[in-house]
């Protein structure tokens, strides 16, 4: 496997501010820092190499095709008179010559490997390439994300997602190979959906190189696993059609007979066995927590409407920083995002050149949600069983939050609130803030948040956290807990 920078992978702001773990798999930490961006750039060499010796090649050839038709014409004149063509001394001398040297260098121009270049940066390249594990992980990604925005296949499939500058489609053999990746998580509900999708491509009539054979085999089986006992049949007795002497269908297809004959002989002493057999055949989802649920719904826009009563507290504002002269002069953009907690978004807060700035500064170590890049849901301070938390830092527990949005994103990447059900989007330039303890110090429960995946673009983000020391008399503490 390559080793990234990003082997513990990190969010980060500037000197002195906090990191974080942010991302759980591999393909999120070869994301994470611009690394797809520089496989792009790898490919793009690779390309230019490929065709630099495809024109080698052409030229290697174009010199063999230029010898085959001087010496076509030649023998041709030389076999219709061979005595008279020996005749002229000449025409003997370099007969000889031809078969003795000429003949010779062509073979070693025959023999001669135009390759070279092109293996030898193939070589190079290949230390950076991504491995099976990456893959696995791009695959996981597409299910998290169809999973989290309710995509069907054919969406996904067809590239229609909204927002999308380059769009691109999903072959009936990247299909099939989403479908084998899911098998062998053990998840058949996603193999069922790709092994179907990847079916009804090849059934529109696309050429490829996937076949239904296999195909029907593994979608048979999936379906089986989530109990789906006559669909089972039916995928097998259609793989049958196509290869009648297929060994494992064949055994499936008695198992599954047999299956069903002790279903129908059980259920005629079952009073309720329609019931009974619709519960087993129900093809189920994986189960999701409450709030997993609640997670994917605001990821998807569909969070908590708020009351006209709340909503005329959430006001728009210029903020002097308590009459600081800097900010009389030039005031802040504030923005309620949300009542309870409380989230303020600041607007115009980080430009272009200080956004570039933070992240040539930082790198590898500014976090880049590329496409399925997520958080889950977590707490930014201590909670009372981590007590030593933050002993070493000696700053007490994280007060406050500040997260930068660092780039706007096409689709998704919205930072939630399963507890209380807001969304906050991304948006370029800007800052939100909310507390995370009670004046009290007391941790707020509410403030539980995530990052959604990206569904299209990058996510770039940095953050800030606000510890207890030095904030004393800024913020001081009150007699209630929950105040």
């Amino acid at each position: 496997m390559v080793q990234y920078a990003c082997t513990h992978p990190w969010v980060l702001v500037a000197s002195g501010w906090a990191l974080y773990p942010f991302v759980l798999n591999q393909f999120s930490c070869l994301l994470a820092g611009g690394h797809m961006t520089d496989l792009i750039n790898t490919e793009k060499d690779l390309v230019v190499s490929l065709k630099d010796y495809i024109k080698a090649e052409e030229s290697k050839l174009e010199q063999i095709k230029k010898w085959a038709e001087k010496l076509d014409q030649l023998t041709d004149t030389a076999t219709k008179d061979p005595e008279g063509f020996l005749g002229h001394p000449v025409n003997a001398f370099k007969l000889m010559k031809r078969l003795n040297t000429e003949w010779g260098e062509l073979e070693s121009l025959v023999l001669k490997d135009m390759s070279d270049g092109f293996i030898s940066n193939m070589t190079i390249q290949r230390q950076f390439f991504p491995n099976d594990e990456d893959q696995t992980g791009a695959a996981k990604a597409l299910l998290r994300l169809q999973d989290t925005y309710n995509l069907d296949t054919d969406t996904l499939s067809r590239g229609n997602l909204p927002g999308v500058k380059h769009k691109s489609f999903l072959t009936a053999e990247d299909c099939f190979e989403l479908g084998k990746i899911a098998y062998t998580e053990a998840d058949y509900y996603h193999t069922e959906l790709w092994m179907e999708q990847a079916l009804k491509q090849l059934d529109e009539g696309e050429v490829s190189s996937a076949d239904k054979v296999y195909i029907l085999d593994y979608l048979s089986y999936a379906v089986y696993q989530q109990g789906d006992l006559g669909k089972a049949m039916a995928l097998t007795r259609r793989l049958l059609e196509l290869d009648p002497e297929h060994q494992r269908a064949n055994g499936n297809m008695k198992y599954f007979e047999y299956i069903m004959a002790k279903e129908k002989e059980a259920n005629k002493s079952s009073t309720d066995s329609e019931d009974q057999q619709e519960k087993e055949t129900e093809v189920k989802k994986k189960d999701y927590l409450p709030e997993r649920r609640k997670y994917e719904m605001l990821c998807r826009g569909e969070g908590l409407k708020m009351t006209p009563r709340r909503q005329k507290r959430l006001f728009c504002r210029y903020y002097d920083g308590n009459r600081n002269p800097r900010y009389i002069l030039g005031p802040v953009k504030q923005e309620d995002e949300w009542d309870k907690p409380r989230i303020v978004r600041f607007l115009d807060i980080i430009s272009d050149e200080e956004i570039e700035t933070v992240k040539e500064l930082a790198k590898p170590r500014v976090a880049n949600y590329g496409v399925g890049g997520q958080y889950e849901p977590h707490f930014d301070f201590a909670r009372k069983d981590e007590p030593d938390a933050f002993k070493e830092l000696g700053t007490g527990n994280r007060i406050a939050t500040w997260l930068f949005y660092m780039s706007d994103v096409s689709a998704g990447g919205a930072t939630v609130f399963p507890e209380v059900g807001a969304s906050v989007w991304p948006k370029k330039g800007t800052a939100v803030f909310w507390y995370n303890l009670f004046p009290s110090g007391e941790g707020d429960y509410s403030t539980r948040h995530a990052a959604c995946p990206v569904l299209v673009g990058n996510k770039w983000v940095s953050n800030k956290w606000l510890h207890e020391r030095g904030q004393e008399f800024r913020r001081p503490c009150t007699l209630s807990e929950l105040e």
